[in-house]
């Protein structure tokens, strides 16, 4: 395990600014971890965040980086490292949409969501994994999504991305967790959100009426699973993909 000047764990979590980002920064900031909020644009949001953890009394600090930028994610590990220690967790969460059906997709949307999601996921563990290695601990959690179990209309690029990510997800798991590292990955369901919270009524009732739980999740439901996860308690779970959805999607 590395150390931060008070011996906490390390933890990254990418687009941590606002939503089950935000959420899973502070329950591992509560957990006792060191948390590096990340931000594109949300500077504000990402210091907030920072302020909430610090309260928590674990160190926290916000780094702003575009990690469809392979440059950008190796300045930010660096960033990242430099100032709260090595990375012991890494949260795989920042991602993008631009939604439409696949016969009217370009080129430049395809590749900016692929790039977002799942390139900058990739370049984010490459990064890290050395030093987790040569620790003999660490914890990789990749955010999917339930779309990328069970596809989504007009969203061809966003459902390979996540699929992607548990495809990543298994091919890291398979070549590291023997030296005590983890690598999974978890599929959110509908989340209550800005996005599900301009949905129409009669829509936002037909996605309610697949969901058994009966209701839309909370951003803190992901960041449970995230947490637990990251800690010890999973030592022995890797190259998993846990849905958390309510029971909308059951394999």
């Amino acid at each position: 395990m590395s150390e931060t000047t008070n011996g906490a764990r390390v933890a990254l979590i990418t687009g941590s600014s606002r939503g089950l980002g935000r959420a899973t920064a502070l329950e591992l900031a509560r957990r006792g971890h060191a948390v590096a909020v990340h931000y594109v644009r949300g500077e504000e949001a990402a210091r907030e965040v920072v302020a909430e953890a610090s309260q928590l009394g674990v160190q926290a600090a916000a780094f702003g980086a575009n990690v469809a930028e392979p440059d950008a994610t190796k300045g930010l590990l660096a960033q990242v490292e430099a100032e709260l220690g090595p990375i012991d967790v890494l949260v795989n969460n920042a991602g993008i949409t631009r939604d439409t059906l696949a016969m009217r997709m370009k080129d430049d949307d395809w590749d900016a969501v692929i790039d977002t999601n799942l390139s900058g996921a990739f370049r984010l563990a490459r990064g890290v994994l050395r030093g987790m290695l040569k620790r003999r601990f660490g914890r990789i959690i990749n955010v999917s999504s339930v779309v990328g179990l069970m596809g989504n209309a007009g969203q061809a690029n966003y459902v390979a991305s996540k699929a992607g990510l548990i495809g990543l997800t298994k091919a890291l798991a398979r070549e590291v967790s023997a030296r005590g590292v983890t690598v999974n990955a978890v599929a959110p369901g509908f989340i209550e959100s800005d996005m599900t919270a301009g949905l129409d009524e009669t829509l936002r009732e037909a996605y309610l009426q697949q969901i058994p739980a009966g209701r839309f999740g909370d951003p803190e439901d992901i960041a449970h699973a995230i947490a637990f996860l990251a800690s010890d308690n999973a030592g022995y779970i890797t190259g998993q993909t846990l849905s958390v959805d309510g029971g909308m999607v059951m394999r």
